[in-house]
């Protein structure tokens, strides 16, 4: 089981992010709209637009190799952490109102059901980077 997850994970993982900034790249309209359409400030949705998308496709870059896969895991795990927290905050009214969902194929999850979707990608990031650091140290000892 653990030899699965250290292998199938790095490979969604990348799927994942190379899907989600590929597809902003490509409606870079429609997720500018879906950005200022959240609940934080317009700058910060200004930022995103410029940051988020070449952050997703690098990580997505670095899950593709072996030798890059760790830096990849901990820039997942920073992701899914970051945007399950945000869906966190919206499913507990954080916010005064519910912005819509994110596009893509995601679009069509309730939030909830989108919670679900980011802390099992949470968890196979932090679970392949438990198993890789691991399977480190153990060599190096």
């Amino acid at each position: 089981m653990k030899k699965i997850i250290k292998t199938a994970a790095p490979l969604l993982l990348l799927v994942l992010f190379a899907y989600a900034g590929l597809s902003k790249l490509f409606s870079l309209s429609d997720f500018r709209g879906e950005l200022h359409n959240q609940s934080f400030p317009g700058w910060m949705a200004e930022i995103l637009l410029y940051t988020l998308i070449p952050i997703e496709l690098l990580t997505a870059g670095l899950l593709a190799f072996e030798r890059t896969e760790r830096w990849g895991l901990w820039l997942s795990l920073f992701l899914m952490s970051a945007f399950t927290g945000y869906i966190a905050l919206v499913l507990l009214h954080f916010w005064k109102r519910v912005p819509c969902s994110c596009g893509g194929i995601l679009k069509h999850m309730s939030w909830g059901a989108h919670l679900v979707f980011n802390v099992i990608f949470l968890v196979l990031a932090l679970a392949a980077l438990l198993l890789s650091e691991k399977a480190d140290h153990t060599y190096s000892t």
